[in-house]
């Protein structure tokens, strides 16, 4: 079906109400903000916002409550495109918030992070005819019991999946779902701490090993490194003169690292994009604040190396 959803993403999806201040506060006291925003976040929701931005078709598997951040949630998901009907609303529950501060000068972040109380989705919440047509899963590991059995009926049906694993979020329950992951991009952190390598080529092979037919391990200003099969390659980071915010930027690569696959585009190719999305992410307050459109795409990909320095990465 031309209208068929593409990817569908499994995770929390949260509030994220962000202040943008000149230092993080001491002690009590009264601080003015030189900015702020706020949007919808967390790592898989954003992904798929950024995958509608550029034009693919997304939905979202998820649990809210019906508060009124809840319903701000559900509202941003569908201005962006993002489809809803297989997110589920819980009565008299209430939705995740995070406060994010963010130093001017640097962008470092402070966030105080509040969970919310819906309960967690099982594997009998899953919308299992969505899954079994879509062409990618992506998942982080919350809903866990649903990941594993998402990921496991994905495979059954030659579903691509594809797995984040964002920096200090290591723990050993993740093994199983990973062992089930295709794609599996990961923070330079997660990967040694996942591993118990300590350097890159090492914890790619390990992770590998475990049954990721991709591998990318990310490094914020430093890049990312691409594995696959024999091939592999160093993607650096695009320079960016004034960062603002770093909140997303993983998470918008995720997104635009998917995309390429879903167009064909190579795994050099679709590195490269997910790095020029992330390096616009950074320019506002907000992971979603300066995530291009597809009206962009064509100046996006225009501006990447052409194919033959691409394979000078190596």
């Amino acid at each position: 079906m031309p209208d068929a959803v593409e990817v569908v993403g499994l995770g929390v999806s949260t509030l994220d109400l962000l202040m943008q201040v000149e230092r993080f506060p001491e002690g009590e006291g009264v601080a003015k903000a030189h900015a702020s925003v706020l949007q919808g976040g967390g790592p898989v929701a954003t992904a798929m916002v950024t995958l509608a931005r550029l034009g693919a078709r997304t939905s979202m598997i998820d649990r809210v409550g019906d508060d009124w951040r809840g319903r701000l949630i559900v509202e941003e998901f569908l201005r962006e495109g993002v489809g809803t009907g297989h997110l589920l609303v819980q009565n008299g529950a209430s939705s995740s918030i995070a406060s994010i501060m963010v130093r001017k000068d640097d962008g470092a972040r402070h966030i105080v992070y509040a969970p919310g109380d819906v309960e967690e989705l099982s594997p009998a919440d899953l919308p299992e005819d969505a899954i079994a047509s879509a062409r990618i899963l992506h998942l982080n590991g919350r809903h866990f019991e649903a990941s594993l059995a998402a990921a496991a009926l994905a495979k059954r049906k030659g579903v691509t999946v594809s797995f984040d694993g964002g920096a200090h979020r290591f723990r050993p329950e993740l093994l199983p779902l990973i062992k089930l992951t295709d794609v599996c991009i990961v923070a330079r952190e997660f990967a040694f701490s996942c591993t118990g390598k300590n350097s890159l080529a090492d914890a790619a092979a390990a992770l590998i090993e475990l049954g990721p037919k991709i591998v990318a391990i990310t490094a914020g200003a430093e890049g990312s490194w691409v594995f696959a099969g024999k091939e592999s390659f160093y993607q650096p980071a695009f320079a960016v003169e004034h960062p603002v915010d770093t909140t997303g930027a993983g998470d918008a690569y995720h997104g635009a690292f998917l995309y390429g696959i879903l167009r064909g585009y190579g795994l050099r190719r679709s590195a490269a994009l997910a790095t020029a999305v992330a390096a616009r992410v950074v320019t506002a307050l907000g992971g979603r604040g300066a995530l291009p459109t597809s009206a962009d795409l064509d100046q996006l990909l225009d501006a990447l190396p052409a194919a033959a320095d691409l394979d000078e990465l190596l």
